[in-house]
């Protein structure tokens, strides 16, 4: 049977699904998929080929849906992952602001935090039948035990000591990585802006920070136990001790399961700033990231877009560029880089202009896969037999 290459693409009006076949030479482009509809993030499960959307409405407020026919029907979960009590631990600082006051001013410190949206949906294990993960804003973490028709808040995190202390990026205070260790059932890491990464060890009951070395150059204590602005955070699963993360404030790489990070960026790359991460799918030491100059001026590097390839897990790092526009400032958010499978892999990246590019040579050479669409919000990729 031949190969189905699928493309999830979430924007700021709705979702759109491209799809080929192995070649990845022409392709096919659904219709607009919850129109009107800011779709965060759009994810196929491997285990059941359910495909799942986290979106919001500025009139209907937040909610995911799930699709058993590849996106020609919905359904909406039955129970939308709202926060309905404050946390136990204090209001983040993102939440005591006029936009959660009520009209007559009155404190709002003991009153239910506001969701205001889902970013990411993440399938469980394969040990973990119809178990799936959704980080959400503000930062939360939920769990949803029936292949995504209800979910549950995880309560330790939304209790956690430190969430008081957090502090929101400029997307807000948002939970929008979650990473799994295919080998270890009872780890995973989740990653706030700006919280940093946190790590569990016993499935969910307990959260630490796992931040040593990584920079928060915004923060009077340069090197704090947490708070940093993790922009996006990756894993390999043949090698899960070894994570990746692009950071505010640099590139970094551990080789312990977060237990320290280096900076494989600093003196190698011409910006300490970008958003998305990704990790090829059969080399783990093979990693793109794409750059903009600065946290004062969010776009690319020189005014020429590219997409930074290491072969070396970070040591030295490639400018690759073929087939992307020479002069062009552009942005690509946290979400809007992904890989499909293939030995020579797919490289899937997205603008917040709305152009679409990918590369069917593990990024060696770009194409334009589609423009003209609205601003793109996350980018995912699946192959199917």
């Amino acid at each position: 049977m031949s190969k189905k290459t699928m493309v999830f693409v979430g924007t700021a009006k709705g979702g759109f699904i491209f799809e080929s076949d192995a070649k990845r030479q022409k392709w096919q482009t659904s219709d607009i998929l919850f129109k009107s509809w800011n779709m965060m993030h759009m994810k196929l499960d491997p285990r059941d080929q359910r495909l799942h959307a986290a979106v919001s409405h500025f009139v209907y407020g937040p909610t995911t849906h799930y699709s058993d026919d590849l996106g020609k029907t919905w359904t909406q979960a039955k129970q939308v992952p709202l926060i309905t009590r404050p946390s136990k631990s204090g209001r983040p600082a993102s939440t005591v602001d006029e936009a959660f006051r009520s009209e007559g001013g009155e404190d709002i410190k003991d009153k239910p935090e506001k969701m205001i949206q889902v970013w990411n949906i993440t399938p469980g294990r394969a040990s973990e039948p119809n178990v799936l993960y959704a980080g959400a804003q503000p930062a939360s973490l939920y769990i949803s035990k029936d292949r995504g028709e209800t979910w549950e808040l995880n309560e330790t995190l939304f209790d956690h000591p430190h969430r008081g202390q957090w502090n929101p990026g400029a997307g807000g205070l948002c939970l929008h990585t979650i990473v799994l260790d295919p080998t270890n059932e009872k780890r995973m890491y989740i990653a706030v802006s700006a919280a940093g990464c946190y790590r569990t060890d016993d499935g969910g009951q307990t959260w630490h920070p796992f931040n040593k070395n990584v920079r928060a150059d915004f923060m009077p204590d340069k090197f704090p136990e947490f708070g940093q602005c993790v922009h996006k955070m990756t894993m390999h699963p043949s090698d899960p001790n070894v994570l990746y993360q692009q950071n505010h404030c640099g590139i970094y790489r551990s080789d312990n399961a977060g237990e320290d990070w280096i900076d494989i960026g600093e003196g190698r790359l011409p910006s300490r700033f970008g958003f998305p991460i990704a990790v090829h799918p059969t080399d783990p030491r093979t990693v793109y990231v794409a750059l903009e100059e600065s946290d004062e001026y969010r776009m690319s590097v020189d005014g020429k877009f590219s997409v930074w390839r290491s072969r070396d897990a970070g040591e030295t790092w490639e400018r690759k560029t073929k087939g992307l526009p020479d002069k062009a400032h552009l942005v690509v958010l946290r979400e809007a880089m992904a890989t499909d499978t293939f030995e020579d892999a797919g490289i899937y990246i997205g603008t917040n202009t709305g152009q679409l590019f990918y590369s069917r040579d593990s990024g060696e050479s770009w194409e334009m896969l589609a423009d003209f669409l609205p601003p793109i919000h996350s980018v995912e990729a699946a192959v199917l037999e």
